[in-house]
Parts: structure tokens; sequence; C-alpha cells
């Protein structure tokens, strides 16, 4: 593809010539001349310097040094620049074939089809679904009975769906999701567990994005919902009951137990923790490793993370940290003897 039109497409303002052909779009430290990459960090400034890209997305503030050293398109924000680079790229070096039902696809005849759905080997389509148009079902992948696909949405090879769930509209789920499992539900009895049937479903919005093998269970009796715009990484389990605001984002491993309420705008980092019946607010960021055991009413960064170090130092960090307690009631009884 040419410079111009790249930025005939995506705007920015373009310094070098609109012929200059790109190959293909890689990090500043891994560029040659056929390549178009982006400067969004400050931290990475250096690399400008001596990157071989042919073109880089840089911001204005950096509009002088990139034009020094070559082509350059200047963007407000790099980042968002980029991302819709990749969308741009993506659309052309992956075509899509024309939307076909395969014939070892198993349809239900009740099964409503909107126009142009395209159906993968050996998937299942049960009783009653309805899928939406545009909707693309990858191989072995099942949508249970009843359960609804919005417009546009993308489900990879081996997803699952389970009956009753609904999908919104333009998502993308990839291998190996889960739908619609029941809930991890048991009465003790006697010494034994006695399973509770989840009678409710999943509810997700629109424009949501589920990494792999990440599974999102059932209700008990009400839903289990994602809001419009939820982004979740690979190996991310969501139990019965959760509600995650909308555009909330987790990455890969996070782990979120039963009732559980995400505001809008909130971030999990990658094998964090958020136990069962809590509220957190808007704009809650979570770090990484972190386990969250109580509601958090305010928005802001929270961090619950022990250092690693060598085991011994370790172990004898862990004990005082046994003693903290005791040591407190040591400390306040001395200050109420102190004049």
């Amino acid at each position: 593809m040419t410079l111009g039109d790249l930025v005939q497409d995506l705007g920015g303002e373009l310094l070098g010539p609109p012929g200059l052909l790109i190959s293909r779009i890689a990090p500043l430290d891994a560029a040659d001349p056929g390549c178009i990459s982006f400067l969004a960090n400050p931290k990475y400034r250096a690399q400008l310097q001596t990157t071989q890209a042919g073109c880089v997305i840089v911001s204005p503030a950096v509009r002088d040094e990139a034009s020094a050293r070559g082509a350059a398109i200047i963007a407000d924000d790099p980042y968002l620049y980029f991302a819709r680079l990749s969308q741009w790229w993506a659309q052309r070096v992956r075509p899509r074939a024309a939307p076909a039902i395969h014939p070892s696809a198993v349809v239900h005849p009740t099964a409503a089809l909107g126009r142009d759905v395209d159906i993968g080997p050996l998937a299942v389509i049960e009783e009653g679904a309805e899928i939406g148009d545009g909707v693309v079902i990858g191989p072995h992948t099942v949508v249970g009975a009843h359960a609804r696909i919005g417009a546009g949405t993308r489900l990879s090879a081996r997803v699952t769906i389970g009956f009753d769930c609904v999908i919104g509209e333009r998502c993308i789920l990839h291998s190996g999701v889960v739908i619609g499992a029941d809930g991890f539900g048991f009465a003790p009895v006697q010494g034994r567990w006695e399973k509770i049937e989840q009678l409710g479903t999943v509810r997700i919005g629109n424009d949501v994005e589920l990494g792999a093998n990440t599974c999102v269970d059932r209700g008990a009796l009400g839903d289990t919902i994602l809001e419009d715009g939820v982004k979740l990484d690979n190996l991310v389990q969501i139990a019965h009951n959760v509600r995650v605001g909308a555009h909330t984002a987790m990455a890969g491993c996070v782990g979120v137990a039963g009732s559980t309420v995400f505001g809008k705008h909130c971030t999990v980092g990658g094998g964090g923790m958020v136990l069962g019946h809590l509220t957190l607010a808007d704009h809650v960021h979570v770090s990484a490793g972190t386990l969250i055991s109580r509601s958090i009413h305010k928005p802001g960064q929270y961090t619950g993370i022990f250092p690693s170090d060598d085991n011994a130092s370790w172990e004898k960090n862990a004990a005082t940290l046994r003693q903290l307690h005791s040591l407190r009631e040591r400390l306040r009884a001395l200050e109420r003897k102190s004049p």
C-alpha cells in the first residue's frame, strides 16, 4: 500500500512522499524501510533516531524530529491511529470468502438465519437459535437452543454458546470460549454436595471481545451480564451472576467470583482475583496479581502484591507479617503509657 492511500482513508498529516510503498507494520526496533511504525510511549523516543522504518506515526510534539529522519504521519493520538491502521490493514490482507453454510454443518430447521451468515464445517445450530445478519460461525462451534447472536458477530472455531444465551452485535469470541456453562453452585449436605440448578442465562452487549478459553457462567437465578464494549483476555473466568460494566477490560487469567458487580471503565491486570458479592465503582483499576476482598467505592488504582525475594528472605518477611497485629497492640500500649 502507499502512504497516500493510507492517509486518504485514515486521515492525519503526511510528511513525505505519498507514493512511498509500505509492505508491513512493525515496531520501531524491528522495522525496515518497507515498514510503517508508530511512537506512542515517550520512553521509546530515542528509538525514533535509530529506527529504519520507512514511515513513523507520531504526535505533534515530535513532529520536527520525525520529519528530520524521513516520512511521518502526524496524528493527535498515535496509538489510536495505529489501532485503526491495524484494522484497515487486516481488511486488505485477510479477505473473507463469500458467506456460505458448509455441507457438514448441522442447522436445526427452526433456527432463524439472517442474511450473509457464514457457518463453518461441523458447526451446530440448535433449535430456535437466532443468528443475525453477517454473523460468522467457525468450525466445530455450537450455538445452543434459543440462543441469539447479534449482527456482525464473529465466533471462532470451537466456541460454545449455551441455550438461551444472548450475544450482542459486532462481538468477537475467540477459540475455546464457553458462554453459559453452569455456575459453581452446590449445597453441602451430610458430607457431600447437592447441585443447585443454574436457571439464569448470560447476556452480552455489543462490541464485546472475549479471548481464547475464556468462560462466562450462566446465572443461578438472575443473569450474568457483560455490558457493551467489555474486553476480556484469554483464560478469564466470570462466575455466575457477575455484572461487568461497559468498557471494562480484564487481562489474562483474571478470576471473578459470583455476584460481583463492576462499574464502567474498570480494568483488572493479569492474574488479578476478585472475590464474590463485592461492588467496584466506575473507573477502578486493579493491578496485576492483586486480590480484591472488599468492595471499592472510590475510583483509583488498587494494588495488593507481596514482592518476590529469595526464599529465605521471603520466609523471614512473611513471619514478620504474621506478628504485625501483636506488634501494633504493643505499640498502642506503649503510646498510652507515654506522657
